[in-house]
């Protein structure tokens, strides 16, 4: 009989206690057997599973089909049914295009060509070339606001590079911030109404975009306010169901503004609303 088995007989009495609990080859034993056991509980705890739903926005214009680039969507906790006050609301909201806004604003054509041509709610977008302030393409605004900044700086590099901040406040970015906060409050509802946060993403160069740590459940996919294609506006409210069986791999959700094969949401398009004076 070894020394564990003598302090394991069920006949221990309370000097052989005693000398099993001061026993350090015991107590280690013990002790390695509890952290085991606990190891082994937390483990057998199943983690709760998270889903990746990959968006592909493909879009028509005209003949030609392409990855809508550098657009936002929302995905809100909840079925279409469930949101149909808020989905409701989104389609009840006026759209004031980007043309409409700059040409209240006072852009001249050519900067509203430019903005047009990029695809541009502000000039931040992208860095400007020598031929937008130089040439018969050059954009009148950026020509004053970069003479404003050689004087300030005392260098056209320097002027060219800080352009922007010489820009009229409603000229520099009033469009893009009027965007957001006709979207902010369309999310604050949205977030009072589900009783979660939502979610938002930007595709990239190709229309696609992730939407990532998802359980399972109904969702409502939308762009909240109208996206600009060519001659329309498009408007996307989709259900979106990720299943149980959805969170073991990406979810590939594709949707368009024209029915196709593999379409999953097309939107609802109209034409590009007149201007108001």
């Amino acid at each position: 009989m070894n020394r564990v088995s003598k302090y394991l007989k069920p006949s221990t009495g309370p000097r052989q206690r005693q000398a099993f609990a001061r026993n350090p080859t015991i107590i280690f034993i013990l002790l390695t057997l509890t952290v085991w056991c606990v190891g082994q509980t937390s483990s057998a705890i199943p983690q709760e599973a998270r889903g990746v739903l990959k968006l592909r926005v493909k879009v028509k214009v005209g003949e030609a089909t392409k990855g809508l680039s550098r657009k936002r969507f929302f995905l809100i906790k909840g079925s279409l049914e469930e949101n149909k006050a808020l989905t409701d609301a989104i389609e009840r909201q006026p759209l004031t295009t980007r043309d409409c806004y700059y040409t209240r604003a006072g852009a001249s054509p050519e900067l509203i060509n430019w903005l047009k041509d990029n695809d541009c709610e502000s000039v931040y977008c992208r860095e400007l070339d020598s031929e937008d302030v130089e040439g018969p393409h050059a954009v009148p605004e950026f020509v004053t606001a970069l003479t404003v900044g050689e004087e300030a700086f005392g260098s056209r590099q320097l002027a060219r590079k800080w352009l922007t901040v010489n820009l009229p406040e409603k000229l520099r970015d009033g469009f893009y911030r009027e965007r957001q906060n006709e979207i902010a409050a369309i999310i604050k509802l949205a977030e009072a109404t589900s009783n979660a946060k939502v979610l938002s993403v930007m595709t990239d160069r190709n229309g696609t975009a992730y939407f990532t740590d998802l359980e399972a459940g109904s969702y409502t996919l939308s762009n909240i306010v109208e996206t600009e294609i060519g001659p329309s506006v498009s408007l996307w409210n989709c259900d979106v169901l990720m299943k149980a069986d959805d969170l073991a791999a990406e979810k590939v959700y594709t949707i368009s503004n024209r029915k196709d094969k593999n379409i999953k949401c097309v939107a609802l398009e109209k034409p590009l609303p007149a201007c108001m004076p």
